[in-house]
């Protein structure tokens, strides 16, 4: 398959259709998917196709934001859809609806929810060590046909990997590609986007972005699925920025019950210098991910008959995400102000009464992703 370029992203398949979105599926109006289904300018619904009954998750999506018209980043997303549908780890896009307001993706829709629920689940709940070896393989899968293709994600984390089913753990479907970027082998790409504990070095340090920078959050989602924990949190948002600059990051505690293949897999993510960062294809031979309990075959492409899975979408304006502390029955919650520079999605977290009162060091915290809002990075922030 031929590199996604500009030009193509006006001819879709499928094409958008300008029927009535509403007569071909029905809406419960009260049925709005978890989590980051709801925003400022979009919002995912349940839906049942009339003709079939089947289940679906319909996204919709405003056409101007804040006075502009938004279109072509919407049309920019589909296209990237589609590239990406003979992948079967990515979210399969069905139809495009299209009113003079709105643009309607209809999806797959999938059942598990977000990893993120298992990510800051009890400890007999979350995810066993097993279990995100098997999801990071098809995770990177999916990330190394993107990449083959030319396009990055930028927005790699928890809230944006959908499971087919919760129980029992069914597989992944990577979602949302609204900050997705197709990148130019003549063109350097410079762009402060992502969210703050899953952005690269290089984002906050404003050079050049590439497919490195999403291995950086692959490093990051790694270290989540398997502590709970969000590795370089800090107490506010400036502190978050310089535990990324700065490489503050802890491998022993939370690490207690986690393989050192595993440890080593993570800190071949978590380098500074994007050069040096494994890519996805060299991921997949690390030794972790060939253990055992991974399945012996993986289909990487779609089959013409597809599961009925699909998708909840993370907008740049997503609703907030109630998290539980794994080691503490006692909840506080700190709700702070998120913050977006350009198209940045930024997230936020909950921290314990225990974390409050550690040294500034800090890294291992529990999270909560607030909705975010746009605002500029101060400059003293990047190092």
């Amino acid at each position: 398959m031929k590199p996604l370029m500009a030009d193509q992203t006006t001819e879709l398949e499928p094409p958008i259709i300008a029927a009535v979105f509403g007569d071909k599926y029905g809406v419960n109006v009260f049925h709005l998917l978890p989590s980051n289904s709801r925003g400022k300018f979009a919002v995912v619904k349940k839906c049942v196709k009339k003709e079939t009954e089947k289940e679906f998750a319909a996204k919709f999506m405003r056409k101007r934001r804040k006075g502009q018209d938004c279109r072509m980043e919407i049309i920019h997303e589909i296209a990237v859809l589609e590239l990406a549908q003979r992948n079967r780890w990515v979210i399969t896009l069905h139809e495009v609806y299209e009113t003079p307001t709105e643009m309607i993706l209809v999806l797959e829709y999938a059942a598990g929810g977000e990893i993120f629920n298992q990510c800051i689940a009890e400890r007999e709940d979350a995810f066993k060590e097993k279990d995100v070896r098997r999801l990071m393989r098809q995770i990177l899968e999916g990330v190394s046909f993107l990449h083959q293709n030319n396009v990055v994600h930028l927005d790699l984390k928890p809230q944006n990997i959908l499971l087919t089913s919760e129980s029992p753990l069914g597989d992944i479907r990577i979602v949302d590609f609204g900050l997705s970027r197709v990148m130019k082998n003549s063109e350097e790409l410079r762009e402060i986007m992502g969210t703050p504990e899953y952005v690269a070095p290089e984002i906050l340090s404003y050079d050049p972005i590439s497919t490195a920078t999403d291995m950086w959050s692959i490093g990051v989602l790694a270290y989540v699925m398997l502590t709970g924990v969000s590795p370089f949190l800090g107490n506010d948002k400036q502190e978050t920025f310089l535990n990324i600059s700065q490489m503050n990051i802890n491998y022993s505690e939370d690490f207690d019950l986690i393989s050192e293949s595993a440890v080593d897999f993570i800190k071949s993510l978590l380098v500074k210098k994007p050069e040096e960062r494994a890519t996805a294809e060299e991921c997949l031979l690390h030794s972790w991910l060939a253990q055992a309990d991974v399945p012996d075959t993986i289909n990487w492409i779609k089959t013409t008959e597809e599961e009925p899975n699909a998708t909840i979408i993370n907008e740049d304006d997503s609703a907030s995400e109630n998290s539980t502390d794994r080691e503490k029955t006692e909840e506080s919650t700190v709700t702070e102000e998120l913050i977006v520079v350009a198209s940045y999605t930024l997230g936020q977290c909950r921290q314990s009464e225990k974390d409050k009162i550690v040294e500034q060091k800090t890294i291992s915290k529990r999270f909560k992703f607030e909705e975010p809002l746009l605002q500029e990075i101060p400059g003293e922030f990047i190092y």
